[in-house]
């Protein structure tokens, strides 16, 4: 079955120098969520607020370009069916891996991720991949 055009993701910290995109981690890999409906994506965003998660923005995307970032990223992607029901995590994780440099994420049985502050350089290939995926 075909991906949808268009699909939607949830960003934190959009517009700033601290965007990122909402991902689980299943396993030993992140993976981002695509809702085909926007009032599905609006729906979860608030189960992950009613949770005390960051506030996430619902953007839409071609679906095409977020499995190129999946990609580039080593994510994994799962798309969400219109009606679909899907329940946030219980826990967040603190400590966000969004370089390709990076070391894969902990697996899920650990209770507790270190807190670390990033480094510039961190910082700085974060936003390249950011500014590459939305075009800027």
């Amino acid at each position: 079955m075909l991906a949808p055009q268009r699909i939607y993701v949830l960003l934190i910290n959009a517009g700033t120098d601290r965007e990122g995109i909402h991902s689980l981690q299943i396993g030993d890999r992140q993976t981002v969520l695509m809702f085909e409906s926007e009032d599905d994506a609006i729906r979860y965003a608030l189960m992950l607020e009613a949770q005390d998660f960051p506030a996430p923005s619902i953007e839409p995307f071609p679906a095409e370009e977020i499995e190129g970032f999946c990609r580039e990223a080593g994510y994994n992607w799962e798309i969400v069916k219109e009606g679909q029901l899907e329940i946030p995590p219980e826990m967040i994780v603190d400590e966000t891996t969004w370089t390709l440099e990076d070391s894969p994420p902990p697996s899920s049985s650990q209770q507790e991720t270190e807190e670390r502050e990033m480094s510039d350089e961190e910082l700085d290939a974060q936003r390249r991949a950011l500014e590459k995926l939305f075009g800027n």
